[in-house]
């Protein structure tokens, strides 16, 4: 098989449009913030208004503005859609490494994503996060409110609250 500029490119852009899990960065880890206040027990993100609230109970602790997929309107139903999912998740994994500065991710696909994904011989994707804007997505962020294959971005800054905020298990709950 030849290399060649297709490939190349297709390549990039793969590599650019991924979110902040899938692979760690050669940067050093950050150094990260602590958290003594109360816990965060739910997580509400309101994709239409691009605002992001960490509860306890009903009490906003912190809120946030974001950017979403690249193709924001509607939930996610397949890989590469560029659509952040809605609906009820849970906070899964933690990236002190990641691409994008750091990343917290949630538990997309569930069973219910990747059966409706399945019935039209496609897979429903993976790796949603929350992250930061990191190196890589310095580039595309400034220009574009909506630059990622689908996570939540924040500012490098705000994804260090966060990411010392939660903890797994906690609740995220995704509306339209």
């Amino acid at each position: 098989m030849t290399f060649n500029r297709r490939h190349a490119s297709l390549a990039m852009l793969a590599s650019v449009a991924a979110c902040g899990s899938s692979g760690p960065s050669t940067a050093p880890a950050p150094q990260f913030k602590r958290y003594s206040g109360p816990p965060v027990t739910q997580v509400a993100v309101y994709k239409g208004q691009r605002r992001m609230h960490l509860l306890n109970g009903q009490t906003v602790l912190r809120s946030y503005d974001f950017g979403l997929g690249n193709q924001p309107v509607g939930p996610k139903q397949f890989e590469g859609d560029g659509k952040t999912p809605e609906g009820l998740y849970f906070i899964d994994r933690f990236n002190p490494r990641s691409r994008y500065h750091l990343s917290v991710g949630i538990s997309y696909p569930n069973e219910q994503d990747k059966a409706y994904a399945a019935q039209f011989g496609r897979s429903a994707g993976s790796d949603i996060m929350f992250h930061g804007r990191g190196p890589e997505g310095n580039a595309l962020a400034p220009r574009n409110r909506d630059w990622t294959a689908g996570c939540l971005a924040l500012t490098d800054q705000e994804i260090e609250d966060v990411y010392a905020m939660l903890q797994p298990g906690v609740p995220v709950m995704l509306y339209a």
